[in-house]
């Protein structure tokens, strides 16, 4: 068996070490990266662009018309200045006419087509970006829950905001200025030469110092952008984790020591945005230097050349128009090199998380569990030979074999760190165990398709976590179709109706974010109906009772009663009250079974949960 890939659940949402600034060098923020399969990154810039490769070539023939229009302008001016003027003197205004014509219609050209460009690449660009977010969010839903407890929620937020933003930038400014510089050279270095093989040469030789600084800088800047991207992703997954920890950051006054803490990563984020201008100011300074060189040395031989009869005027004119039209750009070739190298970084780290996979696969051939045989039946759970251990090492669970007939109620009771909950997130099939089967009714967990199993088990767990929307809408996640008088069913078996009926619109309330417009027993309460409306053979708590106060504990295990009947369950408790609805008790310690039998059984004993039940009836009294 494959042992799963899965980590032990990070402490907080961005745990880096901020007791100092680390160097420039070797600070790579480990928790950030994700390894990235060579060629990931350009194979999905071509599977976002392969569904637009028409609208690519559309917008590109546009640009490269209008660049043929904007180059035209010198070539225009040279024939003014050697064919036009002398022949205005001559009293003949027709070329000169047809040149003030021709440039006119150049400009207008240009700016025509101009707007078109823009509009057209706007449309590719968004459905780019539109395609992208998607897939971001789709995937990480994806993806396996041993995955989000290493990779927070502030990174995946990072991934789908600020370097989807980067390539937006990229795509919306950059990727137009390569464009026009590449064909700028194209244009110039093509009209230098038929025009003056001598000043064209000059020309081209002067791309040679240029491509240098721009070999440099892509290096350079490479890596001060990675490191600026994490740096961001620092910043945001602190952000996160304060705000969704508010209550604690306040009840532990926490606010001085978070403040130092995030001031400490914002330091660390200015200093990779100074690096980055930084590298910006010696790029631009350099490509100037060589570019007022090259055009001061064109100028200075050209003019000998003129003085001398082997150039024209008009030659000269259009050379060194032509040269600033090439140079000028070369800034704004720093600036698209600056979004690439910001977009490349983030287009490694989206192609990195989109290169994971999930380590609960779905399977290639997917069977169907076997059809029950009554109404409201369960299913046989059996745990053969199972061993489970996390990537970071430290065997939760050992040999471990374990029967559960269809139809029993198990209450599991044990120690923290005794692996109740591990149990429950394998036979949730939130994991894979390392070595075994987890069989339900005879069929392996690994050969049940996602849907198939959710709809055969359903796990209620502490958290009790609700959506924005109203109470029906929560419920209802059980089972979308379901009718508003079965979600009402639902919520009168666990004993919820009358709490919700008192609500300012009662099913129709909105609980608000995270459900904060009611209480955590009332949340609990909530959660119990969405999983009893889901109809599973197997129902799983998770110390799913530990929000609800005494009176609201006895009100479920009433309904749980009813509602249990002839369903499979298992039932994680620290609260010993919980067991007395079960018809068999487990006690686990380091991921061994110590003690196993009914609740009558074991408190009538002298073992584990005879002393622990005991203890609970003390702390009563």
């Amino acid at each position: 068996m494959t042992a799963p890939t899965t980590a032990a659940p990070a402490t907080a949402d961005g745990d880096e070490p901020v007791a100092e600034v680390p160097d420039r060098a070797g600070d790579p923020f480990d928790r950030d990266v994700l390894p990235t399969p060579p060629g990931a990154t350009s194979g999905l810039l071509r599977s976002l662009l392969a569904p637009m490769k028409a609208r690519v070539a559309f917008t590109s023939f546009l640009l490269l018309l209008q660049q043929a229009a904007v180059q035209a302008g010198p070539l225009l001016v040279a024939y003014a200045i050697d064919r036009a003027v002398p022949a205005f003197r001559e009293d003949r205004h027709g070329p000169l006419m047809a040149v003030g014509a021709a440039y006119l219609l150049c400009s207008v050209a240009s700016g025509g087509l101009q707007y078109a460009f823009i509009r057209a690449s706007a449309r590719v660009n968004q459905d780019v970006l539109l395609d992208l977010r998607g897939r971001i969010f789709r995937h990480a839903q994806a993806l396996s829950v041993d995955f989000h407890e290493r990779y927070t929620s502030g990174r995946l937020i990072s991934r789908s905001t600020t370097d989807v933003e980067s390539l937006r930038e990229l795509l919306n400014e950059g990727l137009q200025e390569l464009i026009t510089v590449i064909l700028s050279f194209v244009y110039i270095s093509a009209m230098l030469l038929w025009l003056d093989l001598g000043l064209g040469a000059v020309a081209v030789a002067s791309f040679v110092p240029l491509y240098l600084l721009v070999r440099n800088y892509r290096r350079r800047a490479g890596r001060v952008y990675t490191l600026r991207s994490t740096a961001i992703a620092a910043v945001i997954v602190k952000f996160v984790e304060t705000m969704n920890g508010i209550r604690p950051v306040r009840a532990f006054r926490r606010e001085d020591a978070n403040d130092a803490e995030f001031a400490v990563l914002n330091k660390r984020h200015e200093r990779t945005n100074g690096d980055a201008l930084l590298e910006m100011a010696r790029y631009v300074v350099g490509s100037r230097l060589v570019a007022n060189t090259a055009v001061a040395l064109i100028v200075l031989w050209g003019a000998y050349r003129v003085a001398g009869g082997s150039l024209e005027l008009g030659v000269l004119a259009a050379a060194v128009l032509y040269l600033r039209r090439l140079y000028d750009p070369i800034d704004r070739l720093g600036m698209f090199l600056n979004s690439y190298q910001s977009a490349a970084a983030s287009l490694e780290k989206i192609a990195g998380l989109l290169a994971q996979t999930p380590s609960v696969p779905e399977p290639a051939t997917p069977r169907e569990l076997p059809p029950l045989e009554s109404e409201h039946p369960g299913r046989e759970v059996v745990f053969d030979g199972v061993r489970f251990a996390y990537r970071t090492g430290g065997e939760i669970l050992p040999r471990f074999d374990l029967t559960l007939p269809a139809g029993q109620t198990v209450a599991v009771v044990g120690s923290t760190g005794a692996g109740k909950s591990t149990l429950a997130k394998l036979l949730a099939r939130f994991y894979d165990p390392s070595a075994g089967r987890v069989l339900l009714d005879g069929v392996d967990l690994r050969e049940l398709s996602v849907p198939e199993l959710r709809r055969g088990v359903v796990m209620v767990t502490q958290e009790a976590f609700l959506f924005s929307g109203t109470v029906a809408d929560n419920i209802a996640i059980g089972r979308p179709d379901a009718t508003r008088e079965e979600i009402e069913r639902a919520a009168k078996a666990i004993g919820a109706h009358e709490f919700i009926s008192a609500l300012p619109d009662g099913y129709d309330t909105d609980v608000r974010k995270r459900g904060g417009r009611i209480s955590a027993g009332q949340r609990q309460l909530v959660a119990f109906a969405r999983a009893l409306l889901a109809d599973p053979a197997v129902l799983i708590l998770d110390e799913a009772t530990s929000s609800l106060d005494i009176p609201g504990e006895r009100a479920v295990q009433r309904a749980m009663s009813t509602v249990l009947q002839g369903r499979t369950a298992v039932v994680i408790a620290h609260r010993l009250s919980t067991v007395e609805i079960a018809d068999r008790v487990l006690v686990m310690e380091h991921g061994r079974i110590v003690e196993d039998g009914s609740p009558a059984e074991l408190i009538a004993g002298t073992g584990r949960f005879a002393d622990l039940h005991r203890a609970w009836r003390d702390s009563l009294a």
